[in-house]
């Protein structure tokens, strides 16, 4: 069955094409989530002041990629003890957050943080909520380094060779 999970940690751009070679992962789409203005435009995230953060949608089917490898491929790519920091992004449009639609989700996801957390004395950054008002990003945006393959990426994107059960 196809689910989907919302992801966030520092640009889209390469948080999406990570993502996008995962076996298993059906679709991909970049927006702001979790903030205050509707329909928002990359100018006004940019502004810091619509709380939003640069998410990934990510559509993926259950029966080739679980919720928890995705997971683990997310805590692979970003530092999840930075807050409002990714590599060169700054800002709180560039914090780290997992959002979901469905509770049973929800469980899986803190259940991962909490085994997480408990293997390291620092505090992870992650946050976790109830997926809040997503907007699609701009085209520009969508597929940006396939389109600009030199373009910025604060991802190692050979990471997602990894395999997670």
């Amino acid at each position: 069955m196809v689910k989907s999970i919302w992801v966030a940690g520092g640009c889209f751009w390469g948080i999406q094409k990570y993502f996008d070679s995962i076996k298993g992962v059906r679709h991909t789409i970049v927006g702001y989530s979790q903030g205050n203005v509707i329909n928002p435009s990359y100018e006004q995230v940019c502004t810091q002041t619509t709380n939003h953060t640069e998410t990934v949608q990510v559509d993926y089917d259950d029966r080739f990629v679980s919720l928890t490898s995705i997971l683990e491929h997310l805590y692979q790519i970003i530092d999840p003890f930075s807050l409002n920091k990714q590599g060169e992004d700054i800002g709180n449009q560039y914090r780290s957050g997992i959002y979901y639609v469905d509770h049973e989700d929800a469980l899986i996801i803190k259940n991962f943080l909490l085994q997480k957390q408990n293997q390291t004395s620092k505090k992870i950054m992650i946050e976790v909520h109830k997926l809040h008002n997503f907007n699609i990003a701009e085209e520009y945006h969508q597929k940006y380094l396939d389109k600009n393959p030199n373009g910025y990426c604060h991802v190692n994107l050979s990471l997602s060779k990894k395999r997670f059960n």
